[in-house]
């Protein structure tokens, strides 16, 4: 994710990233600049093709029909990606309420249940931040005697292998007496938000967009931008070049960046911070369970 000052105007509007939809766009827009000047010529220069130039009241009709579409599909991932970063924000609080509580309830002499969750919080964090990309990196996790990092390999949900090793050590210090049961009820609630965190992150992760309505609003875009310079070459005349284009700039872009941002688990440079905030928990869980 990339951290920047809202308030520089200026600045802002000349800074190019990797990520900007100009550079994702630009061969794009190279060629649609040459259709449309090859469409403006023959226009031109032959009075046949002056019968498209009514078309323009039907793309005004159109324009605010598209503009509807890419405003509720803007909105739509947007509402996805502040779903997710809402979810990151109760994972930090859960696990820091879960530390808390463990480091507090648990007697002073048991120092091995603290350290073992002092490894377990930041593995299940980390766990579930690669779990929602493209597979947990195994080397990422710290090695306890509980849970080795061997024995996960061959798991496909590693961040329920982890959870379930806090229950169970959590069990086990309940029956060994060190817990009340009032205070094992306590606790289990911090421990079950871990799972219906990572639920509600799955349903954004494996839940797109429609297929056909997103396929219908590329079509719709492509035939749109297609025919507008049609029906603006006689009006505008060559001035409908850089016009079409920066047309196709702004309703490409806005479909780039919905696409990037409705799924926020990604490393795209737009995509939620998931790395600092993993990195923030573990230092948190260290401090609280020194």
């Amino acid at each position: 994710m990339i951290q920047y000052n809202p308030r520089e105007w200026f600045g802002l509007i000349f800074k190019f990233h990797k990520s900007d939809t100009f550079r994702q766009m630009l061969w794009v827009l190279i060629l649609f600049a040459s259709f449309c000047g090859i469409v403006v010529f023959l226009e031109l220069r032959y009075e046949e093709v002056y019968a498209f130039s009514n078309t323009i009241q039907i793309h005004s009709l159109l324009g605010f029909v598209i503009g509807l579409l890419l405003v509720f599909r803007t909105n739509t991932a947007y509402e996805r990606w502040w779903e997710g970063r809402k979810n990151w924000g109760a994972l930090v609080n859960n696990s820091r309420n879960f530390a808390i509580k463990i480091n507090a309830m648990l007697p002073s002499s048991d120092t091995e249940s603290r350290k073992l969750y002092r490894a377990l919080i930041p593995n299940y964090v980390y766990a579930m931040k690669e779990h929602l990309r493209k597979g947990v990196k195994l080397e990422e996790l710290e090695d306890n005697k509980f849970q080795s990092n061997k024995e996960l390999e061959k798991f496909k949900h590693i961040p329920n292998q982890i959870a379930q090793a806090m229950y169970l050590r959590l069990h086990q210090v309940y029956k060994e007496g060190k817990i009340s049961g009032d205070q094992l009820i306590t606790i289990d609630r911090e421990l079950n938000a871990f799972t219906d965190i990572i639920g509600a992150c799955e349903r954004i992760k494996k839940t797109p967009i429609p297929f056909s309505y997103n396929l219908f609003l590329k079509k719709f875009i492509f035939a749109y931008t297609l025919t507008l310079p049609f029906g603006l070459a006689y009006e505008m005349h060559y001035w409908t070049i850089p016009i079409c284009t920066f047309i196709l700039y702004i309703f490409g872009s806005l479909e780039l960046l919905a696409e990037e941002i409705e799924d926020p688990f990604g490393t795209d440079a737009n995509d939620l911070n998931t790395d600092g905030i993993s990195s923030t928990i573990k230092e948190n869980v260290r401090e609280i369970l020194r």
